[in-house]
């Protein structure tokens, strides 16, 4: 008889509305690390979320474009080794204060609904 090695069953893949909810403080939080361009973004979130959170660039860019627009984010071009031109985008003041209060409701929050999930069921009246 042939064992077949167990592997954990596949995780299931985040919901795309919650995810999509998230971007802007993901993103923020990445470009107040280091300035960065697009698709840099795309596969620091992907690595670091270990494959959780996979984005297009048809999803990405939006958001940057208003984190711009609201004053979250600036952005400049430079040109890479290659030559290539890469838009890189740097967190503002204004964009570090949004993220620190993103920060404390993200924490507020995933608190709140772990009390409720991770608690005691509560008996019937």
């Amino acid at each position: 008889m042939h064992c077949m090695p167990m592997h954990p069953p596949p995780r299931a893949a985040p919901d795309r509305e919650l995810v999509k909810g998230t971007l802007p403080l993901l993103v923020l939080q990445l470009v107040s690390e280091a300035d960065t361009y697009g698709y840099e973004l795309i596969r620091a979130l992907e690595e670091r979320s270990a494959a959780a959170f996979t984005f297009s660039e048809g999803t990405l860019y939006p958001v940057l474009h208003s984190l711009e627009r609201d004053g979250l984010v600036t952005s400049r071009w430079d040109a890479s080794g290659g030559g290539r031109r890469r838009k890189y985008y740097r967190i503002s003041p204004a964009g570090r204060a949004d993220l620190a209060d993103r920060l404390d409701q993200w924490h507020a929050f995933t608190r709140a609904v772990e009390a409720i999930v991770d608690g005691e069921p509560r008996g019937r009246a």
